[in-house]
């Protein structure tokens, strides 16, 4: 998936904005990051994933324990093509789904 579809399938999701920190382009609910692209550096990103999950992921090429993120619950992943366009998709939404479900219930109502 190119940058810019990629782009345009994050804003669609409800409730979902962009933003910059630490120079790279970031994905929020209710400014709440899950998910953060270096688009100056091969589109390498990281997402949210389940601390379940974690070790088969990272056992996988092309992805790591993210740096500076939250042990076990953050991936570093090289660039947008690791995952195929379905399983991206889903990555993300489940990422979006973990952070909104952290947030208070009359917030998550707003998304429901």
């Amino acid at each position: 998936m190119d940058i810019e579809s990629f782009r345009e399938y994050c804003l669609n999701l409800p409730g979902t904005t962009e933003g910059m920190k630490w120079g790279h382009l970031c994905f929020m609910i209710e400014e709440k990051m899950y998910f953060i692209i270096a688009i100056d550096e091969d589109n390498s990103f990281s997402i949210k994933c389940d601390p379940e999950e974690f070790d088969a992921l990272t056992a996988r090429d092309g992805i790591q324990q993210a740096h500076h993120m939250a042990k076990r619950q953050w991936i570093r992943v090289d660039n947008l093509e690791v995952f195929n366009d379905t399983e991206l998709k889903k990555r993300v939404a489940d990422s979006r789904a973990m952070v909104l479900a952290k947030l208070p219930k009359k917030t998550q109502a707003k998304y429901a």
